[in-house]
């Protein structure tokens, strides 16, 4: 039989579509494409895809081409790995209470220098080496997070407020978030370290999922993506479940299918979605083009908190 086309115009190692399948492809990602048109979708960056080279790559191409097809991107980053390794070389102990680093002068310093200097600025040149137009910035730009100090968190084990002293850590309490507008709805990408500041003028170390949750809440995002090292939620079976209403995700928090650490980032999840933001994905950031997977197809990467990833039909 002779060969296609296609196939005989490949180069070895070239994966070749025939028309039929690239045809499928559009046919499914078009509605998804309309959908988001001119949509806020806010991305946390983190996890094994900020270390492994080949997965950040795919994630700047995801980037850039959400900005090309007309949704404008928001990109949240962490760096605990980065930031735990220059504390090391610095010789600056550090320990964690309920997952959170205590953070002194001397840590807060770093966290910023590492966050918003080193980790925010690869990832800029990581868009835009894809072809994006990327501008780094943190939550001390323009007032975007004002935060105050961490003073009570609830105890594990009793889940009764206790107070703790975990130095220059902050929650977020007004979210101003004009500067990201501003850059959003021209040709530029955001890329935001979670770094925040306090009315008193002292820099914040913030959470990065915390700090994603409360600016998509705050800019009625479409989504709110999530990319973590894990699947998604998985049931008793430990099967991924891929979609959840709020409410079924507080019964299997009930009934102990959800536990552990994935508690307070469900519960994250919820308050975002009943803050107006139309659903959350916690998506396995270890498949390459996970950001597009989830956005373009209606199976997803992860787990859906709220709303549908079925777009609906326009009238």
């Amino acid at each position: 039989m002779a060969e296609s086309r296609e196939a005989q115009a490949a180069t070895p190692g070239q994966v070749v579509i025939d028309p039929q399948a690239q045809a499928r492809i559009l046919a499914e990602a078009l509605p998804h494409l309309i959908n988001y048109d001119e949509e806020t979708v806010v991305i946390k960056f983190g996890g094994h895809a900020m270390g492994d080279e080949k997965l950040a790559e795919a994630f700047a191409q995801d980037i850039v081409y959400l900005k090309l097809s007309g949704i404008n991107p928001v990109v949240v980053h962490g760096g605990g790995p980065q930031i735990a390794a220059m504390l090391k070389k610095l010789a600056i102990q550090s320990e964690f209470v309920h997952g959170l680093r205590v953070t002194d002068k001397p840590t807060v310093e770093v966290v910023e220098m590492v966050l918003a200097g080193a980790i925010n600025k690869e990832i800029v040149s990581a868009i835009n080496r894809q072809g994006g137009k990327a501008v780094g910035i943190c939550g001390k730009d323009a007032n975007l997070m004002i935060a105050k100090k961490i003073t009570e968190m609830p105890d594990p084990q009793s889940n009764i407020m206790q107070a703790v002293d975990i130095g220059y850590v902050g929650d977020p309490v007004e979210v101003n978030p004009h500067i990201v507008e501003v850059i959003s709805k021209s040709d530029l990408i955001p890329v935001i370290a979670p770094v925040g500041i306090s009315r008193e003028g002292q820099t914040l170390n913030i959470n990065a999922d915390t700090f994603a949750s409360a600016l998509a809440a705050r800019m009625k995002a479409k989504r709110l993506l999530l990319l973590t090292d894990v699947a998604g939620v998985l049931d008793k079976e430990k099967n991924l479940i891929p979609q959840l209403s709020t409410e079924e995700a507080r019964d299997l928090i009930r009934d102990g299918t959800i536990n552990g650490g994935m508690i307070p980032k469900i519960e994250g999840c919820i308050e975002v979605v009943e803050a107006g933001v139309e659903a959350v994905v916690i998506i396995d950031g270890r498949v390459p083009h996970c950001v597009l997977l989830e956005l373009f197809t209606e199976h997803g990467v992860g787990t859906l908190v709220g709303g549908q990833r079925k777009p609906k039909k326009k009238a």
